[in-house]
């Protein structure tokens, strides 16, 4: 993908809406993570390695399509489902708590 700026600023504005965007879809994609978490009967179904693993290959291969730099994408992809697994591993908890209370 060739991008054209003809100063730092303009690449620096150029990134900062793209980080708005990012965010707003982190957003909408922590919010179905959560859901899952209401499907989930066990930690290890919250966890999913093979899942996980099928989740890299696909962006892997958008990557390779998209002309990103895939090793970045999997670095990435591999830290975000880290951490929605924590969220969801917390949201899973908790439902199991509440719905165990009388």
């Amino acid at each position: 993908m060739e991008v054209s700026c003809s100063s730092l600023n303009e690449v620096r504005e150029h990134i900062d809406k793209i980080d708005s965007e990012i965010v707003a879809l982190l957003a909408r994609r922590g919010a179905f993570v959560a859901k899952a978490a209401s499907f989930k009967k066990t930690t290890e179904e919250v966890k999913a390695p093979n899942r996980v693993e099928q989740v890299i290959a696909k962006v892997i291969s958008l990557a390779q399509e998209q002309g990103a730099n895939p090793e970045v994408v999997e670095r990435v992809y591999r830290a975000m489902i880290a951490a929605f697994i924590d969220a969801e591993l917390n949201e899973h908890s908790r439902l199991k708590e509440n719905s165990v209370k009388p």
